[in-house]
Formats: C-alpha cells, structure tokens, sequence
C-alpha cells in the first residue's frame, strides 16, 4: 500500500507516474491488506405510446369480427387467456410495456431545490444524483443539494415525483438502495482530523461515511457510521479510518435485511512522532437494525490499494456480497480480501472498473476500460474465464442486468449515452446498439428493476431537474 503524505490527487497520470517509481507492494503495517456514432434506438418521450410485443393486438378484449363469409365471430377471449396476452405486453407491478427491441424512455423530473452539478466528472469530485429501484416499480431518487444536503424524493411508475422529499446532512452523495421497507442511503459528512502531524504535506478533510436508513415516508429510522472515527479518535490518529478528498466513492448492496457499505477509504498508520496517510478500500455489514456487523464473513479493514472503483453485489446463489475494484497494485481489474486478479491491466494511467452484476447460472460479469477499449469479463472466483471485447471506445463503461438473463452495457457516445444488449450466461450481443439521449456521468448508475426494465439519473435541463432515462422491459 503506497503513502500519501499530506494532498493527493487520484488522477490515472500520476497513479501511472508514481507505479513507475514506488513499489506497490501491499503496506504490511495495515491488517487484512494483502498483496495485492452508435445506430439509434427507439425513443419515446415521457407520455408517449410504446409499441407493444409483435402479436399483440388493441381489440383482444372483445369478440373477433366475423369474417367475409358471414360465420359467427369466434368467442371473446377466456380470463386467463386474456391475462396471458397482458403479461405479454406489460411486466411488474406498474405494468411498463414490452417490446421485442428496447424502448428508451426519457421522463425530466422538476425539484424543489437545486442539484449539483457534474463538475470534472473526476473520481474525487462530488456524485450529484443515484436512483434505487423499489419492489413495486417505483423508485427513489437521491440527489447533492448546493446547501450541505442529501435530498430523497419519491418517483411513480410514470417517473414523476410523488410527495415532498426529504432531506439528511450531508456533503457527498454515494449511492441509494431500496427494500420493501424504504431503503439506505450512503452519504459523507465533516470529521475531525484532530490534532495530529502528517509526516509531511499539507492538511485535508477528515470526514465520514454513513448508512442512513430510511422508512417509506423517507423519513429517517437510523444511522450508522461505517468508518471510524470518533470523540476519542479523529483522522491523524493511528488506526483511524476516514474519507479524505481524493477518491472515495461507494456502493450499497442488500440480502433483503443486511447493508454492505463498500467506499474508498483514508488508512492513518503512525510513523514515529507523525503519522502516513494512505488510500485503500473498506467494507462494511450493517445489520436491519443498524447494528455494524464487524464479525461477518464479507467485512473487512482494507481490500484494494489503491481502489479507484469499488463495487459491489449480493449473490443470493452463494449468500455472499461479492466485490471488484480497479486497482494500480500490479494495475488490474482485482477481488478484494484477499487479492484475486480477475483480468491483467497496464500502468498507463487509463484503466477503469465499471459495474459488477450477476452472471447466468453462475459467476459474474463487470465491465472495464484500458486504453478507452470496453470490455467484459466473467468469473466466479478470481481469474476471468471469458472476455467479451466489445468494440465500445470509452474510458468509463456501465453494467446492469437487464430482463431475464440479459445485461445492458452502456458508455458515453458525444453528448448521449450508447448502450448493447448482452446474454448474461455467453456475453454474446442481442440486437442493435441503442441511444439514449442523456449526458453521461462517469461514475452514476443504471439500477435494474424486477420488471426487467433499468433507469439511469442523468442532468436535467436546469439546475432544478433532473431527467430519468429508463430503458423498458424487453421480451
């Protein structure tokens, strides 16, 4: 694990700079760290008709008409039969149509206040928005206000806000979960750095991440903080764990009553009279309850060193919270705790983890760029055993399941978002490469739904909107 003593910034230059002069060996004096233009798609606006399934037809209800012979019309549809040719056309609880291609559909959300906005898009700059699928269909949408604020808002099945938000202190947003009982955001608030000495450098934030749990109101049930910091231990001391201004994203995954928190992390080792800084990644299992879980099989101290990327699954399959990051130890795509090198990268400064989601049948698949080149890789444990080279040019890809047994890999094309359908079980391409017209993020989320449909939080046309881009249930 390398030392960052005093400011650091996490840039791919000088990550590939410093591998070329610092050993990136793991730092045995913290525990648990070992060695470590695409062709459109069809689009509709919000309101719009989506064309149905191929076969599907507006009179299926009533009795057919009779034919040029003049014989009776055959009997009106039974009920299941009837129900049969809905489910057909519709999935989920709020009954999203289904076509034999995908279907974007792009709906702006007005807010009561305003959101921040992308700024660089650099992996220690603030996440302005994240969405989280709910069990009915609807969503909740998180957003970074300008005013030290984490609003949560209510979306319907039409995309739209539904009530008044609420909102928690907070001064980076990470990512937001639901359940059937509300959800979790994960947030940074201001620390301490106390009254410690760097070994050199200049002075940073100290601050801390959280779980805040709330209810289907959005109203707060509880916090929990998943670094470490306390009254009696602040940033520079030995031991403390704290987020720091250089990268320090996180993501959230459920089993339908535990949290996994998994972030970049600061790690204070002390060095005589002064104490090092260095940069590793965390996880942490909290409980229903809110109760931190630091015995669990999945939890650990520190993962990857350094992590540019931190995701993370359930695997109900295997009952483990299953992660990947992008790390510069031997720069590659890796597992974390302990080190299992999923695909081999280069020190060129370029590489990049995308997203983490669940294979067919077995393993899983995560995106990742070198070089501006997407691919995707599957594993079950450490090694890939299949690369998809996707013939996408991008430096930040995307990755979530989508419909049954199938996943969409989205990246930045221009000033839209282009996107591929895959086979989850063989990672061969289903039809043609779509366009979504939003402006792309480098670090947000696609979330999948239960209908098979997936919604991704793009910048709206002001400062007070928001656009969901949600791409419809495929058959």
């Amino acid at each position: 694990m390398k030392r960052f003593a005093g400011r650091w910034r996490a840039s791919r230059t000088m990550l590939a700079a410093a591998v070329a002069v610092v050993s990136l060996a793991a730092c045995s004096a913290t525990s648990g760290d070992a060695a470590d233009d695409p062709v459109p798609g069809q689009q509709v606006a919000a309101g719009s008709s989506v064309p149905a399934a191929p076969g599907a037809s507006a009179g299926s209800a009533g009795s057919a008409p009779a034919g040029a012979s003049g014989q009776p019309s055959a009997p009106a549809p039974s009920t299941t039969a009837s129900a049969s040719a809905a489910a057909a056309t519709t999935a989920g609880g709020c009954a999203r149509k289904v076509s034999a291609s995908p279907v974007v559909k792009v709906t702006q959300v007005s807010l009561p206040s305003k959101v921040v906005g992308y700024g660089g898009e650099g992996d220690t700059e603030n996440l302005p928005m994240a969405i989280a699928a709910r069990p009915d269909g609807g969503s909740w949408l998180a957003w970074l206000g300008t005013n030290g604020k984490v609003y949560l808002g209510k979306l319907g099945c039409d995309d739209k806000l539904v009530g008044t938000p609420t909102s928690f202190t907070g001064i980076d947003l990470q990512d937001v979960q639901a359940d059937a009982k509300g959800g979790v955001i994960l947030l940074t608030r201001k620390g301490d750095c106390g009254g410690g000495s760097l070994c050199g450098g200049a002075s940073s934030p100290c601050n801390t991440m959280h779980m805040v749990r709330f209810d289907l109101n959005g109203k707060l049930v509880w916090e929990r903080q998943v670094t470490n910091l306390t009254g009696s231990r602040t940033g520079y001391d030995d031991g403390a764990r704290f987020i720091w201004w250089y990268q320090h994203h996180g993501r959230l995954a459920t089993n339908g009553s535990d949290w996994a928190a998994y972030f970049g992390v600061a790690i204070t080792v002390k060095n005589g009279n002064c104490v090092d800084i260095h940069e590793g990644d965390r996880m942490q299992v909290v409980s229903s309850s809110g109760k931190l879980l630091s015995g669990h099989k999945d939890a650990f101290e520190v993962g990857c060193s350094h992590a540019w990327t931190s995701r993370v699954v359930w695997d109900p399959r295997t009952k483990r919270f299953v992660a990947v990051c992008a790390t510069d130890n031997a720069c590659r795509i890796a597992q974390p705790n302990p080190y299992r090198t999923v695909a081999a990268g280069t020190c060129d400064g370029t590489l990049f983890g995308g997203d983490l989601v669940l294979a067919k049948s077995k393993g899983y698949w995560t995106a990742w760029s070198q070089g501006g080149k997407v691919r995707l890789e599957k594993f079950t444990t450490g090694k890939s055993t299949s690369t998809i080279s996707t013939g996408a040019g991008s430096q930040h890809p995307h990755l979530a399941s989508y419909g049954s047994g199938r996943m969409l890999l989205s990246w930045q094309s221009g000033s839209q978002i282009a996107a591929q359908v895959y086979d989850a079980g063989t990672g061969k391409a289903v039809g043609s490469k779509l366009t979504i017209a939003v402006k792309d993020h480098s670090y947000q989320a696609f979330k999948a739904y239960a209908d098979g449909s997936v919604a991704y939080p793009a910048a709206g046309t002001s400062t007070s909107a928001i656009k969901i881009a949600r791409v419809l249930p495929q058959s």
